[in-house]
């Protein structure tokens, strides 16, 4: 899955970066690592689908813990196998998986969404526009597909739209925690893909912060990212009283086709199916 994750990330061109490292003391080699993606828009233009303050914490914090714990943990597995430290090396490999997923996910999901003003939320047209038409039917009944089965996901994870380049068809997919989409097969290619952890709609971060609050995980492994919190007997939970979809997972599904740019998805679909 490591070697499987970094393919991904090149061909894609998600941030990656290259550190020459030394190897024996005897020669030189590249480690790719990976840095946080520019956005293409301000954090309030996705407003009123996605609060700024939601996009802000979600970019800055949660990708930024999966860019900085994927290079870290690519430092050690190099470590590792300069030593010939095995164990740590499959030890490593989920970490890897979690924290490079995590990065391939949401640099993917940046890029497929774009404020009103550009063009966010206007039906996929074009040859995409034709492919959902036959193999769902029509774009009414992909949302709905795409609605249900990311409400129905158990846990956290995505619900993705992809291309099935061996099938030459379109298809729903989920995936748990931070899994990218291949991993669910080698010839899938990422369309669109939204987010359905909690960090990605729970919270409306409006400075009134009371008991008469909901849970929201503000990490995925627990870390505090935000002061003035009410920390709950649950690890990773605190308290807040605004969040932005009281309904959570179904209408922040809802709500986000407001904002998902399809340009982007068109131009994926055309260059991979030509």
């Amino acid at each position: 899955m490591a070697l499987r994750t970094i393919i991904v990330n090149r061909k894609l061109g998600l941030g990656f970066k290259r550190n020459l490292v030394g190897f024996n003391n005897q020669a030189r080699r590249e480690l790719q690592t990976c840095s946080l993606p520019d956005l293409g828009y301000d954090y309030g233009d996705l407003e009123p689908a996605i609060s700024g303050e939601i996009m802000k914490i979600h970019h800055t914090k949660h990708h930024q813990t999966y860019v900085t714990n994927y290079n870290k943990a690519l430092e050690q597995l190099d470590h590792a196998v300069t030593k010939g430290d095995a164990s740590t090396v499959v030890k490593l490999q989920s970490a890897i998986k979690f924290n490079g997923g995590g990065h391939v996910n949401h640099s993917i999901f940046w890029k497929n969404l774009s404020p009103v003003s550009e063009g966010g939320g206007e039906p996929p047209h074009g040859s995409l526009g034709w492919a959902i038409d036959t193999h769902f039917g029509s774009f009414e009944t992909l949302v709905q597909k795409m609605n249900s089965e990311g409400a129905a996901l158990q846990g956290s994870g995505w619900v993705w739209l992809g291309l099935d380049k061996d099938a030459k068809k379109l298809v729903v997919e989920t995936t748990a925690n931070q899994d990218p989409l291949v991993t669910k097969g080698a010839s899938l290619v990422p369309l669109l893909g939204i987010d359905v952890w909690e960090h990605a709609y729970y919270l409306q971060f409006c400075g009134d912060h009371s008991e008469s609050a909901m849970g929201y995980y503000l990490s995925d492994h627990g870390t505090i990212l935000l002061k003035d919190m009410v920390v709950t007997g649950r690890p990773g939970f605190v308290l807040f009283k605004n969040l932005q979809y009281k309904n959570v997972r179904p209408d922040y599904l809802k709500n986000i086709w407001k904002v998902i740019n399809w340009k982007y998805s068109n131009e994926v679909y055309e260059k991979e199916c030509p």
